[in-house]
């Protein structure tokens, strides 16, 4: 897990928590800080997210997503799933490789370039603009030609 900067409202990862061993910053949204200021205002432990251990922060996922998808009632649904759907919304809404690879924390546009399918919507909405580019190309009159005066 990361530590959290609320002043500065972004997530600190570790270097040994992360593949590249080294730390990542992380922005969060305006959301993700608002509920993560509601969860410690309401929190009765020295740390935000604490494990089975009193006093310690939580340091496995993996039982803790295990009872979020079983009273979600949500089957087969990995951690890496939510990543690859982040990214997929994040590309098909236009924002750039690099962009959405710096938040996934990914060094190579290439590795972002798989979680990154885009959704039908954006490749309609790209190739109905280019028809439209050529039918206006197609319906446009023709340029009016006015013979310069010649002097002299």
């Amino acid at each position: 897990m990361g530590r959290l900067r609320f002043g500065a409202r972004y997530l600190d990862q570790a270097s040994h928590h992360t593949k590249q061993k080294r730390t990542e910053h992380v922005p969060l949204s305006a959301g993700a800080m608002q509920l993560l200021v509601n969860i410690k205002k309401q929190a009765t432990a020295e740390v935000l997210f604490p494990g089975q251990t009193p006093g310690e922060p939580l340091r496995e996922i993996k039982k803790f997503w295990s009872s979020v998808r079983k009273t979600a009632r949500i089957q087969n649904a990995r951690l890496h799933d939510l990543r690859h759907t982040y990214a997929s919304h994040l590309v098909s809404a236009g924002m750039s490789l690099p962009i959405v690879g710096r938040l996934l924390g990914h060094t190579q546009p290439q590795t972002t370039a798989r979680y990154a399918h885009l959704a039908d919507d954006p490749l309609r909405q790209a190739t109905n603009r280019f028809a439209s580019i050529l039918a206006g190309a197609q319906n446009r009159k023709p340029a009016e030609i006015i013979p310069l005066r010649q002097d002299g």
